[in-house]
């Protein structure tokens, strides 16, 4: 065999391994179909109902938000990739989080998300509720694209997976329990604030993944990469820079402000 066929053979082993690696299914606490939270979370509601009208009217007041520093974080929180959710959580936690530095502690927050988002996706998919921008016309923190369009918005995914990353840190560093708590739910109202879902869809997805995780609590697993996260994280307070106070105490400032009374 020459060099030349010898380097192709091998560059397309690599190519099909890589292959097979992304298509393998991701590590989850719980197996597929082990939960069914259909008959746990209230059906999402409709236009002409009592939270249908809560729903609109909401959407409409926070519409003013617009250019404000509160619509500019719900722009930042758009990005829901686990580096820019570390990053999000670092105040908070008082940590400057990355996957670098807390890679147990990242394989824990996805491992986690992976399982109330799946909940999530298959309540999306049984309701097919609309989102709010095209029930009532209003302008939204990210672009109306046709992916966002034909996507639902019952319950809210980015919720559900802000719910379950406070939940996990909260467990994890719980002298911090109260601030991750409180940006975790300021989280999941960004997107309420950016117009691209309900109060309903985000209540929603609270829901799913507070339940979801009282389930994945009684997995061993859960309770072992927990303890690794945690002692990670006790490591890195001692060792890794404190993010920026000033930036800190004006996202705390923004995170205890309520949306709405």
């Amino acid at each position: 065999m020459t060099a030349g066929l010898r380097f192709l053979k091998l560059a397309g082993l690599a190519g099909a391994a890589a292959i097979v690696i992304a298509a393998a299914p991701q590590a989850t606490f719980l197996d597929p179909g082990y939960l069914n939270l259909i008959d746990v979370v209230p059906p999402a509601p409709i236009p002409q109902e009592i939270r249908g009208v809560a729903d609109r009217e909401v959407f409409k007041f926070t519409r003013a938000l617009k250019g404000t520093p509160r619509w500019d974080m719900a722009i930042a929180d758009v990005r829901d990739d686990t580096t820019s959710m570390m990053r999000g959580f670092s105040c908070a936690a008082r940590i400057n989080l990355t996957p670098i530095n807390a890679p147990r502690t990242a394989a824990l927050l996805e491992k986690a998300s992976r399982d109330s988002g799946g909940e999530t996706r298959q309540l999306k998919a049984f309701y097919k509720k609309k989102r709010p921008f095209l029930i009532d016309s209003g302008e939204t923190c990210e672009p109306q694209t046709d992916e966002l369009t034909v996507s639902y918005d019952y319950p809210s995914g980015q919720a559900t997976r802000g719910w379950t990353w406070g939940l996990v840190l909260a467990e994890v560093l719980h002298e911090r329990a109260g601030p991750i708590l409180a940006r975790a739910r300021a989280y999941g109202e960004s997107r309420i604030v950016c117009g691209v879902h309900n109060m309903s869809a985000v209540e929603a997805g609270r829901m799913v993944a507070a339940s979801t995780m009282t389930v994945v609590r009684t997995e061993r697993d859960y309770g072992d990469a927990v303890a690794a996260a945690r002692a990670e994280l006790t490591a890195l307070q001692k060792s890794a820079a404190a993010p920026s106070a000033q930036s800190c105490s004006a996202e705390e400032l923004l995170v205890t402000q309520p949306l709405y009374r």
